[in-house]
Parts: C-alpha cells; sequence; structure tokens
C-alpha cells in the first residue's frame, strides 16, 4: 500500500531538520534526506519540486512551531508586560531550535517562506494592543522594525559568536534599551511627544481591533483616513 504524501512529507521534513542540526554548514544534501526517509529523490521532488523548496517547506514548519509556542504564552492585561515576555521567548525558541531559527531569518537566495512574514504578524498582533492601550510611543510600522532588528540581530550574532555574548544581562540591556525607546507604560515620556499624535495612534489601533458597531465599515475607513491626514 502506498505511503500518504502527508505522511513521506513529514518524514521528509524530519530528515531534513535532523541532517540541518548535524550540518557544519547549515546545508543539507536532497540525496541524504531521501535515503534517511526511505523515498527516491524523484518523490522529494514531486512535494517539494527541489532542494529549496524543501528548506521554504522546513521554514515554514519552524514557523508553525513558533506560532504554536506563542499561543501557549499566557495573554495578559498589560500588552507591554506581553511584548517585554515575547521578546525573551524569541531568544529562547532561538537558542532551543539554533539550526531551525537560522532558516527562517538568515537570508537566503531566491527563499519563499512564509516564516518571517508569519513572524512579524504575531508580534504586529501584540504591537496592535500596546498601541489600543496607549502606551506605544511610535507607529506599530516602527515599532514592529525595531524590536525585529533588534531581536533577531541578537540572536543571530549570539549563535556567531557566543562568547561576545555570554556576559549576563546584555539580552536584557538590549531589550530594555528597545522597549524603552517604542514603549510608554510608565508615562515617564508623557508630554515629550505630540499629545494628539499619541491619540491618533491609540485611536487608530482600535478601530483596527474592535470596530465600532455604531459605524458602517465606510465611516470606520474615513475615520481612520481623517486620523491619517493629521499625522
Amino acid at each position: 500500500m502506498a505511503q500518504p504524501d502527508d505522511d513521506i512529507r513529514a518524514a521528509l521534513l524530519a530528515a531534513a531538520e535532523a541532517q540541518l542540526v548535524a550540518s557544519l554548514d547549515s546545508d543539507i544534501a536532497t540525496r541524504a534526506v531521501c535515503e534517511a526517509a526511505g523515498v527516491t529523490q524523484p518523490v522529494l521532488y514531486r512535494i517539494f519540486g527541489d532542494k529549496r523548496g524543501l528548506l521554504d517547506a522546513l521554514a515554514d514548519a519552524g514557523l508553525e512551531r513558533y506560532a504554536a509556542r506563542k499561543a501557549e504564552l499566557e495573554v495578559t492585561d498589560d500588552p507591554a508586560e506581553d511584548l517585554r515576555r515575547g521578546w525573551d521567548d524569541h531568544l529562547s525558541f532561538a537558542q532551543e531550535h539554533a539550526a531551525l531559527y537560522q532558516l527562517m531569518f538568515a537570508p537566503r537566495p531566491w527563499a519563499s517562506s512564509r516564516a518571517r512574514d508569519g513572524v512579524i504578524e504575531l508580534l504586529r498582533r501584540t504591537l496592535s494592543r500596546c498601541a489600543a492601550a496607549g502606551v506605544l510611543r511610535v507607529e506599530i510600522d516602527v515599532a514592529q522594525a525595531m524590536l525585529l532588528a533588534a531581536n533577531v540581530g541578537l540572536a543571530l550574532n549570539r549563535m556567531a559568536d557566543p562568547a561576545s555574548y555570554a556576559a549576563t544581562g546584555v539580552s536584557d540591556a538590549l531589550r530594555d534599551a528597545v522597549m524603552g525607546s517604542v514603549l510608554d507604560d510608565d508615562g515617564s515620556q508623557r508630554g515629550q511627544e505630540d499629545a494628539g499624535a499619541a491619540a491618533r495612534r491609540q485611536i487608530r489601533a482600535q478601530l483596527r481591533m474592535d470596530p465600532p458597531s455604531a459605524l458602517l465599515p465606510e465611516e470606520t475607513a474615513l475615520m481612520t483616513l481623517w486620523l491619517n491626514r493629521l499625522d
């Protein structure tokens, strides 16, 4: 009886991840992956197209693991604290799944994985909650870019040069510096920026997260347009 494609796909991904973890140059050989999974190379090419397709699928499997992990984190009434805990958990995931993490985040020529976009979307959800609570000091796009660059940069650099990041407190210091630039959850920075801009940012986030039932969708869109024009 023929083995279902889903089972073969899972076996190939498991074999590819095992080989990637054991690799010294962060690369895999499709022939060895097929041998470990007990299939021929044409089967791999039929399912994934080519080696690049296999790596993209493996990166996306990493995203599913990452998303499942994030779903297990407690969501509290303090989105700023949730954001800080998310930073720490991101680094823990990178440490526990180093080879997979590098596949997800290190640039690969012609890669078409959903992994990075998926992680960004998860981050933006928490940032939207921060904005709706009025504790985000910058626009969501800016905060997302700053946090991802710092978090991913720290994780990858720590893998490449562990000795330079062995000192305790490096991660906390970087986290606090970046969070202090994007968050104002203690009110210490209020008054140092245009209060109107902060209010508009909060209202836009609330409109996105929970559109008011008293307004038609086109009225909500018009209000968002007016808020954007004021910036």
